[in-house]
């Protein structure tokens, strides 16, 4: 016998109505999967449960392409059946995808900080870890860019404060040399000035002998007696 036509209502036992909403989610699911291999489509499923409790399937076209496709295809089809309300429909389609796009960074940001990963599959599993490798090589990259940076313009302050140390030593040294200098220089005694007897200037040698003579004469004069004396001048 065959199985009877099930009547489409609300499950009132919250068991069965778990059972079933379990069963029929992996069935439509399969269903989605069947349907994008064998005829090359582009599906996207998105399933709440009443919890709340997101499950979604896409095909290799991320769910975001896919989402984004859909609003673009729904603005031009309000555009061409409504065209008189095309501004409110622009700003209304706007807000739809601007608050569509929030959702999907909340949700990428819950991912990516290892939130709410029960609900992913292998493959978005992997996409999120493929993510999450290629941001740390770039976060590894800028900073060892940055640490290169840095060490680089710590040398070349070290260098200049090298070169200013060794201009300022030179500098020190140079005085200290002068300053010794001078303290030699004050210690040392007064020049002699030489003997007028024996400067080879000629008026004073002449007038040292002119003195000479005469104290000579003097000397003889007063030792000779009166009428030699007399006798010599005349």
């Amino acid at each position: 016998m065959g199985r009877g036509r099930v009547q489409l209502k609300r499950i009132e036992n919250k068991i069965s109505r778990q059972v079933t909403f379990s069963k029929r989610r992996t069935g439509l699911l399969k269903k989605a999967h069947e349907i994008s291999v064998l005829c090359d489509a582009d599906v996207a499923l998105i399933v709440f449960s009443t919890k709340g409790k997101l499950f979604e399937y896409s095909t290799h076209s991320s769910m975001e392409t896919i989402l984004e496709r859909y609003e673009r295809y729904s603005y031009a089809e309000k555009l061409l059946t409504a065209p008189e309300t095309e501004t409110q429909a622009s700003w209304t389609l706007e807000s739809s995808k601007l608050k569509a796009k929030i959702e999907v960074l909340e949700k990428n940001i819950r991912h990516y900080v290892g939130e709410d990963l029960e609900q992913l599959s292998l493959r978005e599993l992997q996409n999120v870890e493929q993510q999450l490798e290629t941001a740390l090589k770039r976060i590894r990259t800028k900073k060892n860019q940055v640490m290169h940076e840095s060490i680089s313009e710590l040398h070349k302050k070290e260098k200049a404060l090298q070169e200013r140390n060794n201009s300022l030593s030179k500098k020190l040294k140079e005085n200290e040399k002068k300053s010794t200098s001078e303290q030699q220089d004050a210690m040392l005694p007064p020049h002699s000035f030489p003997s007028l007897a024996n400067s080879s200037g000629p008026f004073i040698g002449a007038a040292m002998r002119e003195e000479e003579s005469a104290q000579a004469h003097h000397v003889s004069s007063s030792m000779m007696p009166l009428w030699m004396i007399r006798h010599i001048n005349q």
